[in-house]
């Protein structure tokens, strides 16, 4: 009995060894990460260092107001999606299907899509079939 307990004590002591490495460790990550960077001098030079002044911001000319950009998807208009937008998003299911799919005629749309690749962006994936 004495020794079970004694070899238990013992893989205890060798396990919180370990833990406390693996926390010292991790403890020097993260400051070696969040400490700024700062240039190094050589220990022979004499010369005070001095400290970098902020770049100062370029004056920047006025922009001309940017036009509108046509909205990536439109609602379907009577089960039908608008001209130019062809892509058909069936929102419960996560699927889009362009023209020549399988069962592009047979979707109804939740949402439609100009081009697949704003589906995509907005987190849709492409029909299989």
């Amino acid at each position: 009995m004495v020794r079970r307990t004694l070899r238990v004590l013992a893989v205890v002591t060798v396990l919180a060894g370990a833990v406390a490495a693996i926390v010292v460790v991790l403890q020097r990550r993260r400051a070696v990460a969040s400490s700024p960077k700062t240039p190094t001098s050589s220990a022979h030079s004499s010369a005070p260092v001095a400290p970098a002044e902020p770049p100062t911001p370029a004056p920047t000319a006025p922009t001309a107001p940017t036009p509108p950009t046509a909205p990536t998807w439109l609602p379907p208009v009577d089960g039908h999606c608008p001209d130019g937008y062809t892509v058909k998003v069936n929102e419960s299911s996560g699927i889009f299907h362009v023209p020549g799919g399988r069962f592009y005629e047979r979707t109804i749309p939740d949402r439609c899509y100009a081009v697949a690749d704003d589906a995509v962006a907005d987190g849709y994936r492409q029909a299989k079939a």
